[in-house]
């Protein structure tokens, strides 16, 4: 199979990564299914098409044909099956838990075609981890995107030793089709490229914090400022979710088993707190606040 052989596109999970994934695969042409379990989640998602092609069209970014079409190729459901059962590429974009995505691989290994790729935009977790529970091994590989996905341009696409090359170029492939840039990684490692720099980031930010040489502020101004950085390493914990942050932390630390590689203490307290970033109003920064 080549990238011509792709029309059909199901996307599982429709938070935020999930329906921009979605709507990103949609405006470039192909049909999409996004799905999730919760119906509510759904709606928001297609809220956000309803609302962000006509701005697009709006600010003449985008025609209004081209918006119509985008529009109708992208559907919402909560039925996995209708979604992925004619599916030639899956998107999976849920929570980043291996059990839940393991269960959730050998149940798009029953419902879809032999055919189809199976790619998981998890930010940290190997797509070697949850291969196994499918019995198309050489059909699943990583895809990450960037948040916001319909701003990011980078798609970083890790070639796992059970993936075979043809859907590894496949999938690099598809990422230019909808008018992203991948890079291709031929072999894993955790937290792949970019996380793997923002961590490391992030965990010098943090010290510094924890050691009471400057505040969040301060640092976050330091970054924005000095290195050009669009945002500042507890802003974009903000963004990305404080409890991803915790999450990755916990894993990288039971993996290694290096203290070093445990969630700071203010990550943990705001974790416990839910203080999770934008998502819930407060993490470092409080977001319920007027501007």
């Amino acid at each position: 199979m080549t990238i011509a052989g792709i029309n059909k596109i199901c996307v599982v999970g429709a938070g935020n990564m999930g329906h921009q994934i979605a709507l990103c695969c949609a405006v470039a042409g192909y049909q999409v299914k996004c799905t999730d379990i919760k119906a509510e989640i759904l709606k928001t998602a297609e809220n956000f098409a309803d609302t962000y092609l006509p701005k697009r069209v709006a600010k003449g970014k985008m025609t209004e044909e081209t918006a119509r079409q985008a529009r109708a190729n992208i559907s919402f459901t909560t039925s996995l099956k209708e979604a992925a059962q004619d599916a030639d590429v899956v998107i999976e974009a849920v929570l980043e838990n291996l059990d839940l995505k393991l269960k959730l691989f050998a149940q798009l290994d029953e419902i879809c075609p032999s055919h189809t790729i199976l790619a998981t935009n998890s930010s940290f977790i190997v797509s070697s981890k949850i291969a196994p529970a499918t019995k198309r091994q050489d059909k699943v590989c990583n895809m990450h995107f960037f948040n916001p996905a319909m701003v990011m341009k980078l798609v970083e696409v890790v070639k796992g030793p059970h993936t075979s090359e043809e859907t590894a170029n496949i999938i690099f492939d598809l990422c230019k089709d909808i008018g992203k840039m991948p890079v291709m990684l031929q072999k894993e490692i955790y937290g792949f490229l970019v996380n793997r720099i923002v961590s490391a980031i992030n965990r010098e930010a943090m010290y510094i914090y924890d050691m009471g040489v400057a505040s969040y502020e301060d640092i976050d101004t330091a970054v924005v400022n000095a290195l050009g950085h669009p945002m500042g390493p507890f802003r974009m914990m903000d963004l990305t979710g404080i409890d991803l942050a915790y999450h990755i932390g916990m894993e990288r630390y039971q993996e290694s088993g290096d203290p070093a590689s445990k969630p700071s203490p203010i990550v943990v307290e705001k974790f416990v707190k839910k203080e999770w970033g934008q998502k819930t109003g407060k993490g470092f920064y409080d977001y319920t606040k007027k501007k």
